[in-house]
C-alpha cells in the first residue's frame, strides 16, 4: 500500500475532485458484518455532543462498543448528548469528560484523567474543531482561535496522549487514533508561509488579513504538515495516527455563524452538495476500524488513503514543515512534548 507522502498529487483542477468526492462518491455505512467486534473496546471522541462527532459515536455503539467517553467543552450539552447515545446502546458505559481545547491546562488534565482512570483504551477521534467567520483571540493563549484549536490544541492532545495510548493497548492491537482533518487543505493559498516567525503572524490581521474560509483550510494545513513528521517518530507498532475528510457534510456546527446572505447560499449548498451527516460519520468509523498500520501518517479520504496536500511536494512545503514543526515544539515545551516524542522512538 502507497502512503499518502509518496502517492501522485492531486489533479490542478480541484473541482474534479470535489465533484468526485460529492457526487460520484457513495459513503457506505458501517455494519457489523463489515467490522470486527468492538465488544470490551473503548473509544473517546472530542467534539462528541453534536454533527459528526456525536454520529460516529452512535455507529460505534451500534458496532457493539463497550465504553465511550464524549469529550467536550460543555458537561451540560455532553450529558444531553449522552442521555440521547444511551438509545443506541443501553449497556454500554457512556463517560462525559470536559475538555476545552482552548485551554492547554484543560487538554493536559483531561489527558490525566485519562491516564488515571481508563484502564485501556483502543480508539480516539480527535474531532473537535472550529471555523470562526471572525477573527478572534483565544483569551488563554493568546492565538487566533482557529489556529488555537484545530492545530496547536489538536497536536498537543495527540502528543500527549501517545504514552497512554501505548500503555493501554498492546502491541498486537496498538490503538488507534483518527485526527480530523480537510481536503480544504490542498486549497488554501497561505500567504503568510514565509513570515518568520510563523505562527505568530496568524495572530496578527495586520501581517495576514483575516479570511475565514482560508484559515480554516490552513489550519488544517499546519496540521497535516505536522503530523506527517509526528509520524515518522512514532512507530505503528505502538499507536497508529491517520487523518480522516469526511467531505462537505451538513448537519455539522462548522456553519452554525453564517447569517445574512451568506446564510442562504451555505443551506443551497447544503441541499446540493453535502453528505448527510451519516454518511461522513461513518469516514471517521472507517479510518479507525478498515485501515490498520498501512494508514499510519496518511490522510484517507472516501475511506481510501489520498495524497496530502499538493503544497507538501513543494519546495516551500518542505521549508513550512520544518518551521511547522520547530515552533510548535518550542510553543508545547511547557508540556514536554520534546522528551514524550523521544520516548516513542
Amino acid at each position: 500500500m502507497v502512503a499518502s507522502k509518496n502517492m501522485p498529487r492531486f489533479p490542478d483542477n480541484f473541482f474534479k475532485v470535489f465533484w468526485n468526492n460529492q457526487f460520484r462518491v457513495k459513503i457506505e455505512l458501517p455494519t457489523r458484518s463489515k467490522y470486527p467486534s468492538l465488544a470490551g473496546k473503548v473509544a473517546i471522541i472530542t467534539g462528541a455532543n453534536s454533527g459528526l462527532g456525536f454520529e460516529s459515536a452512535r455507529q460505534l455503539l451500534t458496532l457493539g462498543l463497550s465504553h465511550l467517553v464524549v469529550a467536550v467543552r460543555s458537561i451540560e450539552k455532553g450529558n444531553a448528548a449522552a442521555s440521547k447515545l444511551k438509545l443506541a446502546s443501553p449497556k454500554a458505559t457512556i463517560d462525559v469528560w470536559q475538555l476545552d481545547m482552548e485551554s492547554y491546562d484543560s487538554i493536559q488534565s483531561f489527558v490525566k484523567k485519562c491516564d488515571t482512570t481508563l484502564s485501556r483504551i483502543d480508539y480516539v477521534i480527535l474531532n473537535a474543531g472550529v471555523g470562526p467567520l471572525r477573527f478572534g483571540i483565544s483569551s488563554s493563549t493568546g492565538h487566533e482561535t482557529a489556529i488555537q484549536v484545530n492545530f496547536l490544541s489538536t497536536v498537543l492532545l495527540a502528543i500527549l496522549l501517545l504514552p497512554v495510548l501505548k500503555a493501554k493497548s498492546t502491541r498486537d492491537m496498538p490503538a488507534h487514533m483518527t485526527i480530523v482533518n480537510s481536503v480544504l487543505a490542498h486549497t488554501c493559498k497561505f500567504p503568510n508561509r514565509d513570515q518568520r516567525p510563523l505562527l505568530p503572524s496568524f495572530d496578527d490581521t495586520k501581517i495576514t488579513p483575516w479570511d475565514p474560509s482560508e484559515r480554516y483550510g490552513v489550519s488544517k494545513l499546519l496540521t497535516q504538515l505536522f503530523l506527517v513528521e509526528l509520524t515518522e517518530h512514532v512507530k505503528s507498532d505502538d499507536v497508529i495516527i491517520n487523518m480522516v475528510d469526511p467531505g462537505a457534510t451538513k448537519g455539522t456546527g462548522l456553519g452554525r455563524d453564517v447569517g445574512g446572505m451568506l446564510l442562504i447560499g451555505y443551506k443551497l449548498f447544503q441541499v446540493i452538495a453535502a453528505r448527510p451527516v451519516d454518511r461522513g460519520a461513518a469516514t471517521y468509523v472507517d479510518a479507525l476500524l478498515g485501515h490498520g498500520k498501512e494508514s499510519h501518517g496518511c490522510f484517507l479520504m472516501n475511506t481510501e488513503i489520498a495524497p496530502l496536500a499538493t503544497f507538501y511536494h513543494t519546495a516551500d512545503g518542505k521549508k513550512a514543515t520544518q518551521q511547522i514543526w520547530e515552533e510548535t515544539m518550542k510553543e508545547l515545551s511547557f508540556a514536554h512534548v520534546k522528551e514524550i516524542i523521544a520516548s516513542m522512538e
